[in-house]
């Protein structure tokens, strides 16, 4: 079964860079699926500094909006250790400025979580908390600050370990328990709920 990382925090938090230092420190075969669009000239800058980052023999797959079929079609599960997504922030916008109602967005999160769980390559997923910030003025902007909040929800549920990003430094949220401490977890939570 396929792991997954979940890493998610605000804009510049060290999201991206996270992800590149966990994919280097495995060094093993690394896809990386990029989900943005570059719509003008400070995007385009943004992604230029990303593939500066990224090790060259990394393979990157550009899709905005079908990571399932990508995953599923290129058979990467099978041909690499490592698959980094990034970002899933972008992936919603995509979809939501497509036209698709939150429901199937959180249907597609969901059908590619699956995936990433029955494949035997690593994932490590980048996304943005957009609820710390400005409360948008857009009807627009709110769909997708909820949206955004709920699949972010759905993923860190389903992921095996979440890192929250603060300024460069990443906070682990949830680990990968190893065998047999999750019974001990439990007896742990019946003893503190007793008082």
């Amino acid at each position: 079964m396929g792991k997954i990382t979940f890493i998610v925090g605000g804009a510049r938090s060290g999201k991206s860079t996270q992800a590149v230092k966990l994919a280097k420190a495995i060094n093993k075969k690394v896809a990386f699926i990029a989900t943005c669009l570059p719509c003008d000239k400070d995007m385009s800058k943004r992604v230029a500094l990303h593939k500066k980052v990224r090790p060259s023999a990394w393979s990157v797959f550009e899709e905005p909006r079908d990571i399932t079929s990508l995953i599923k079609l290129k058979k990467i599960g099978s041909k690499f250790d490592i698959i980094i997504i990034d970002c899933l922030t972008l992936f919603v916008s995509n979809l939501l400025l497509e036209g698709f109602k939150g429901s199937i967005v959180e249907e597609r999160v969901d059908e590619m979580l699956k995936t990433l769980k029955s494949i035997g390559a690593k994932s490590i997923i980048v996304a943005n908390e957009v609820g710390l910030g400005v409360h948008p003025r857009t009807r627009l902007g709110r769909k997708f600050r909820d949206l955004a909040g709920r699949v972010n929800q759905i993923v860190a549920s389903k992921s095996d370990k979440v890192l929250f990003m603060v300024s460069g430094l990443p906070l682990e949220l949830k680990a990968c328990l190893p065998a047999g401490r999750e019974e001990s977890d439990e007896k742990n939570r019946k003893y503190y709920k007793r008082d």
